[in-house]
């Protein structure tokens, strides 16, 4: 598994420190992988919404100074809800970023805000959204794109019967770049009833693409990932045992110490 960070965890640094000195710090503190997240590059983006565009020589002076990294975009896009133009200008330049800097296993992780907390519980309940990803999933296969999607306010089992559908619909080649990045602690407190480690020991290995880790104490974000709602080591124990080894992402919440929240969380998971 490889411990990495997001660029989400930066707001606060992000006005007075460049980008890439940043992702150093991080590296300093034992990442190995870094989540390029959207609306938190600096110099490697512009506009916003439908006009959002990455600088392509920006993210690839990033990925140069750092070769012993890994990287992989995250971007905001509501591909559950909306209609998605796939050779869309959009949508094109998300997979065109995503390939250069995820190197040989390039991944675009998305996140649908609008996808609702009302759980899918039937082939139907998914038949709409799977519609929508299948065109999206097809045009960044073509392109040896991964395309994951985080929970989005839906359970782990919900989203696992979305890919199940979706990949229906695709060919097997097609299907394997469909997958999940399961949030266990975003789940918990959105479904406080629900059991997402049970349902991520039930994913299949092969929809798992990046995972990430947070923590809560009493529904209440953690600066660390450390003992609270969510048995973490537990999650840890659960992807090693289906053998995971891609990215493990921490999702650190901005602030002065979000570096030194950073190597607690790895030196925690590894204690």
């Amino acid at each position: 598994m490889i411990y990495g960070a997001i660029t989400n965890s930066w707001r606060n640094q992000l006005g007075d420190a460049e980008l890439g000195d940043l992702i150093a710090e991080a590296k300093e503190r034992g990442a190995r992988h870094i989540e390029l997240r959207q609306t938190c590059l600096a110099a490697a983006e512009s506009g916003a919404g439908d006009d959002w565009r990455p600088n392509l020589e920006a993210l690839a002076g990033v990925v140069v100074r750092f070769p012993d990294l890994t990287f992989d975009l995250a971007v905001a896009l509501p591909c559950i809800t909306t209609d998605i133009d796939p050779r869309g200008g959009l949508y094109q330049s998300q997979l065109e970023a995503a390939r250069l800097v995820g190197g040989g296993v390039p991944q675009l992780r998305t996140v649908d805000p609008g996808a609702g907390d009302t759980p899918w519980e039937t082939p139907d309940d998914v038949a709409a959204p799977a519609a929508r990803i299948v065109p999206l999933a097809r045009e960044a296969a073509r392109q040896g794109v991964i395309f994951s999607m985080e929970n989005s306010g839906q359970p782990l089992r919900s989203m696992a019967l979305l890919v199940q559908q979706a990949r229906a619909q695709l060919t097997a080649e097609e299907g394997r770049y469909l997958g999940l990045c399961p949030d266990p602690t975003n789940q918990l407190r959105r479904h406080p009833d629900s059991h997402p480690l049970d349902e991520l020991a039930n994913l299949p290995a092969d929809y798992i693409k990046i995972v990430h880790f947070k923590q809560a104490r009493n529904g209440m974000a953690l600066g660390s990932v450390a003992d609270g709602d969510l048995d973490c080591r537990g999650m840890l124990r659960i992807l090693q045992g289906k053998a995971y080894a891609g990215p493990a992402v921490m999702e650190i919440p901005s602030g002065d110490d979000v570096f030194d929240n950073l190597a607690a969380s790895f030196a925690y998971l590894d204690s």
